[in-house]
């Protein structure tokens, strides 16, 4: 009888682990994604994508050489991207892959860099805005501006703005800028941007950056509309990156409780990488007037987006009659 019992008792818990690890492998696969089918080749075309060296950004730009493309990164620290640039050719077997040095807080930097690239480049068939910055503590760039409001917006308004003659000379081509699911529930603050007045909040300020990223696409897409060049935003899920390295500081319990069940509940940064891959390589994009999906409401007014646009350029210096 105790047998017995003992063989019901293993069997039970051998159906409670089978099920276990089936659930399991269902929610990872979830969490996981989709992943771009596209085969489209690059060959001939050139890609720009800012801080490429590291995270989803470095997958983006493996991905685009794979294809064929002339990529080129713009990383802030030269040495690490150097090395990722290094890793992408041996990888890939393509050999046209290239580091430009972009400080998105400086927007000096951001000025040399497009004025050395309309010069030296023939191209820019797909920029794709990576870079960015997650919760840090209020720190100001050079120019005065919140950390993430000018990483994350003003540095990649007005880079795009100032790469738009070889955009438009690349047509057909795209901008993607890697936003957040953050920006639900964002706002954007035009009486104190930077937050001179009111209590620095790290998490208020990213869900406006994000939320900026959203509008600009959607302000750019409108202006662009008829030149053949093409704007898309994306969220591209909850990675496992160094993008939390800011609120791992502040709460150093949190690394490491969230270590273990990262690996099950975060996509990896291959993983993370399909979105953008997606919108930067995808056929027939162009043609569809409809959204994958809806952005959160406050990432559907033109009126903000429209204002966003006439401040951000402001900041900027950035004027389109010059």
């Amino acid at each position: 009888m105790w047998e017995a019992v003992q063989s019901s008792a293993l069997a039970k818990y051998g159906a409670l682990t089978a099920v276990t690890v089936v659930s399991i492998v269902l929610l990872r696969k979830w969490i996981a994604g989709g992943v771009c089918r596209s085969r489209a080749r690059l060959d001939g075309k050139t890609v720009l994508i800012t801080g490429a060296n590291t995270g989803i950004g470095k997958e983006t730009a493996k991905d685009m050489a794979q294809r064929g493309a002339r990529v080129v990164m713009a990383c802030r620290d030269l040495t690490r991207a150097e090395k990722a640039a290094a890793d992408i050719r041996q990888a890939t077997g393509n050999g046209n892959v290239v580091v430009r040095h972009l400080d998105l807080a400086s927007l000096y930097s951001v000025r040399q860099f497009a004025k050395e690239y309309l010069v030296t480049e023939e191209r820019l068939d797909i920029l794709i805005n990576n870079a960015g910055v997650m919760m840090c503590p209020k720190w100001l760039t050079e120019d005065g501006y919140e950390t993430q409001l000018a990483v994350n917006h003003l540095g990649h308004f007005l880079l795009t703005n100032l790469l738009l003659p070889k955009l438009k000379l690349s047509s057909p081509s795209r901008v993607v800028n890697v936003s957040s699911i953050a920006h639900r529930g964002g706002k954007i603050h035009f009486d104190d941007l930077c937050f001179d007045k009111m209590p620095y909040n790290s998490l208020v300020s990213y869900r406006q950056s994000k939320l900026a990223n959203v509008l600009f696409s959607r302000e750019l897409a409108h202006r662009l509309r008829g030149t053949g060049v093409t704007s898309y935003s994306l969220h591209p899920g909850v990675i496992r990156t160094e993008l939390s390295r800011h609120v791992e500081t502040w709460f150093p319990m949190l690394k490491a409780l969230l270590t273990a069940p990262s690996i099950l509940l975060m996509k990896t940064p291959w993983e993370g990488a399909q979105t953008s891959i997606y919108c930067a390589v995808t056929e027939g994009l162009e043609d569809n007037d409809c959204a994958l999906k809806e952005p959160a409401p406050e990432g559907r007014d033109d009126l903000v987006a429209q204002r966003l646009w006439e401040v951000s350029a402001r900041l900027v210096g950035y004027s389109e009659e010059r």
